[in-house]
């Protein structure tokens, strides 16, 4: 590529999930719709686990954390895409598609990290479970969880530097709704081999070192399922690990999903749209999973929906009085 065709960035376009100017108000009710109630489950879900002096286990522990980090994964990318459909412009800063990209990705690698850590809980809570809040004391969790921020803060801000060095064309469209790795890379002009080197190389160590600890921990409850005598105890151990295994195959197969339909048919917008999958609708989904068949939550939600309609009514009534 010759010097000249290269030129300082300073936005680029997003040119999100559809041009159709039809679609624009479907796609604008629809995802905003999806944005709302993934952020007021998960909020839910927090609220549920703070406020139950019986839920402050580790378990939940790790719950409430993979909540948060849901609604700040969903929040790095649709708030920004509403506002392109609503204003009609696709346009992004330079600026913009760097931050939103570093925050994308420490999202999306943590929630990798806290659904590896949330294994190991159940691993210890079926294998040992008379050491089970000996081994799972509150500072290890702290600690697996802090150390999960680190990493993934680490990782984010290699991919974000490494984006930092590329120089870009003329050509400055983006075809998805967010900044992607690998879409960033595809526009480059320079040389994108250590980019992608070292993309692959983390991803498949990341992702490989934790389908490796999640199948290992599986492997082990599952020996331990067989061992007991108990048909009732089997079936309360299987219940205590069904929620985490549908959350972990729900975000592994959708993410494995769009990165197989991009090999298959090469294109850049079928990938933005099953892309959806991953950063929308499992987010979205994780608080019903989990809340599903779990009596302890749906206690605490019901407890949290009374204590919520109760003030709402005093409010009420309080505006009322003269």
């Amino acid at each position: 590529m010759e010097p000249g065709n290269l030129t300082r960035v300073s936005e680029f376009l997003l040119l999100g999930l559809s041009e159709e100017p039809e679609l624009q108000p479907l796609l604008f009710g629809l995802f905003l719709s999806m944005y709302l109630i993934t952020v007021l489950g998960n909020l839910l879900m927090i609220l549920a686990v703070s406020s139950d002096p019986h839920l402050h286990t580790p378990m939940y522990f790790f719950l409430s954390n993979l909540s948060f980090v849901d609604i700040c994964f969903t929040s790095t990318t649709v708030p920004k895409m509403l506002l392109n459909i609503q204003t009609q412009s696709k346009v992004i800063t330079y600026e913009g598609c760097i931050t939103q990209m570093y925050f994308f990705l420490l999202f999306v690698t943590l929630d990798v990290c806290l659904l590896t850590v949330m294994a190991y809980d159940r691993f210890v809570a079926i294998c040992h479970p008379l050491h089970y809040m000996a081994i799972m004391h509150p500072w290890l969790c702290g600690l697996l969880v802090l150390v999960s921020w680190i990493m993934c803060v680490l990782i984010s801000l290699l991919y974000s530097l490494m984006t930092l060095r590329l120089s870009f064309c003329t050509d400055l469209e983006i075809p998805h709704f967010f900044c992607e790795l690998n879409q960033m890379i595809q526009l480059a002009c320079s040389d994108t081999f250590l980019n992608t080197l070292v993309m692959y190389f983390v991803s498949v160590l990341l992702g490989s070192g934790s389908l490796a600890g999640i199948f290992y921990s599986y492997s082990k409850i599952v020996s331990s399922i067989r061992a007991m005598s108990s048909a009732q105890g089997k079936y309360k151990a299987f219940a205590t690990c069904a929620s985490h295994l549908s959350v972990v195959s729900l975000f592994y197969c959708t993410g494995l999903g769009v990165y197989l339909s991009s090999a298959v048919t090469h294109s850049s917008r079928s990938s933005a749209t099953a892309s959806v999958m991953y950063t929308m609708v499992t987010p979205m989904l994780n608080p019903f999973i989990y809340s599903l068949r779990n009596k302890d939550i749906k206690g605490s939600l019901k407890r949290v929906l009374g204590v919520i309609g109760t003030k709402g009514r005093i409010v009420l009534r309080l505006k009322k009085c003269p």
